[in-house]
């Protein structure tokens, strides 16, 4: 059966994957974001619904000053004689920590630290019941070097039950991460991603008979990688997770980026991608075309036939809760949303988009396509001083914003403002004649971020900016996440009536 790679589209990196019966779940990483770990459920591994989020509490995830891509890194998902557990590294905040739950729905435990250093880490459990905790990294001080290390220990505490040993380190690729272990016809697998998690990262895979080892590498490592393939629309593949579906078939999740066109440059962040895994009699694996993946693939896909994925999203706010798909800047301050039915307010803070390591009265959706058009209708008194609008939101740092503001001559204007590096500027400012309530739309292509603002009725637009200036590799620290587009008040309150977020040609 076809289907279409990435099966997350957008900023959904670090992809973790379980099966309980015929139904799937997913989870990938979040940083600076909040809520934390979004899980979405599957029947079929191509139609995924966002269900819930394994954080969604300050006790369970503090990120406040938090420096741009620090949080929650690599998480694992894994269900365990009626319990589901994540596992991941808030490196923000403690370390390693593991939460549980019995319904996947409803609200997660709160954490329980792992002393075992590092990040990545995964839970394993062995025939016997015993449960491993491993990650890259070891217990301070590292007494034996940097790989992966290995212990036993107790999920619902995180109390280590023996000391941490390593097991490995790599298969000779740098950053040697995400390790996860499988066992499978007497064989104790060992998943890692090397190489870095820029365009060099691979997936390898060891074995041995003994958990602790010795590991053997398998002969056709890296079994994916895209790494000497500049030709391939996907790069960066890597960081992968297996499952067994209820037919006997073996899949991975992994994930990769799509490059703006001609240039080496992402926005929408490293996204989730399927490729079928291939067990030959040997015991070793290969994954998709000859360790390679593409946009269309073909594989025995379990569950009913995929239908068309449809990335539209609309909110209109008449429920008492914000809708899963919207995310804030660290932990938010809650005071300042009120949700009444038919219309969000937003009430400022002493942050704004541009504060280091700030909270700003922003919510905020991802941005899973180049060409995309978000459409919001805003209301209320401006103040003079207050900016107000819509965002495309990379961090601090990099964003541009189509706002409204009110000058001291009591006049309104609505602006195109850029802030790239440390340059922060408005580039463009029209008058407006502000009745209460105005439209505001921002549409992006592979080459452009352009902003429209409504006047009789049409919109026009008031500025446009370069796609590029938005991506991973431009930011001058080392960033993992991808583009959101938001709504956003500085100085003064706002209230949103309506968003509407579509996919165009």
């Amino acid at each position: 059966m076809q289907y279409q790679n990435p099966i997350l589209s957008g900023f959904h990196p670090d992809p973790s994957i379980c099966r309980v019966g015929d139904d799937f779940y997913l989870i990938t990483s979040t940083f600076e974001f909040f809520p934390g770990v979004p899980i979405y459920h599957s029947k079929n591994l191509i139609n995924w619904e966002l269900i819930n989020h394994c954080l969604t509490e300050d006790s369970q995830l503090s990120l406040k000053r938090g420096k741009p891509s620090s949080g929650i890194y690599a998480p694992t998902l894994r269900y365990h004689d009626g319990t589901f557990f994540m596992t991941a590294t808030n490196v923000t905040r403690y370390g390693n920590f593991i939460v549980h739950t019995k319904d996947i729905y409803g609200k997660w435990s709160e954490p329980a630290w792992v002393k075992q250093a590092g990040i990545d880490p995964s839970l394993f459990w062995d025939d016997d019941g015993i449960c491993y905790f491993v990650s890259t990294g070891s217990e301070e001080p590292a007494k034996d070097g940097p790989g992966i290390y290995l212990c036993e220990i107790d999920p619902f505490t995180g109390e280590m039950l023996s000391h941490s040993r390593r097991i490995s380190s790599g298969c000779g690729g740098r950053c040697a991460e995400a390790p996860h272990v499988y066992k499978k016809d007497g064989w104790y697998y060992l998943m890692l991603a090397e190489g870095g998690t820029e365009y060099g990262h691979m997936v390898t895979l060891q074995r041995a008979k003994n958990i602790y080892g010795p590991y053997e590498p398998c002969p056709q490592n890296p079994i994916l990688s895209h790494r000497d393939k500049p030709d391939n629309p996907i790069q960066a593949t890597g960081h992968a997770d297996i499952v067994e579906d209820q037919n006997g078939n073996w899949w991975l999740v992994c994930l990769g980026i799509r490059p703006l066109p001609r240039v080496m440059l992402h926005n929408l962040g490293r996204e989730t991608f399927l490729a079928p895994f291939t067990w030959h009699e040997d015991g070793w694996a290969t994954v998709g075309h000859d360790g390679t993946l593409h946009f269309e693939m073909e594989g025995p896909l379990p569950g009913p036939a995929p239908h068309p994925v449809s990335l539209d999203f609309e909110d209109h706010f008449e429920k008492d809760t914000l809708h899963l798909r919207w995310n804030f800047v660290r932990n938010p301050n809650r005071e300042c949303y009120t949700l009444e039915k038919g219309r969000l307010t937003m009430k400022s803070g002493e942050d704004d988009l541009s504060t280091l390591r700030g909270t700003p009265t922003m919510i905020a959706v991802r941005q899973q396509a180049f060409a995309m058009e978000m459409v919001a209708k805003l209301s209320g008194d401006v103040e003079i001083g207050q900016y107000a609008g819509l965002t495309a939101f990379y961090n601090n740092d990099y964003h541009y914003d189509i706002l409204i503001t009110k000058e001291a001559d009591g006049h309104y204007d609505v602006c195109l403002r850029k802030h790239v590096a440390d340059i922060d500027v408005i580039v463009a400012r029209q008058s407006i004649d502000y009745q209460g309530s105005i439209h505001l739309k921002m549409a992006s292509d592979e080459e452009w971020y352009v902003f429209y603002y409504e006047k009789n009725g049409d919109f026009v637009e008031l500025g446009r900016g370069r796609t590029s200036l938005l991506c991973t590799e431009i930011t001058h620290t080392m960033t993992f996440t991808g583009t959101y587009w938001g709504l956003f008040t500085e100085n003064g309150e706002i209230a949103v009536e309506s968003v509407s977020v579509k996919e165009h040609d």
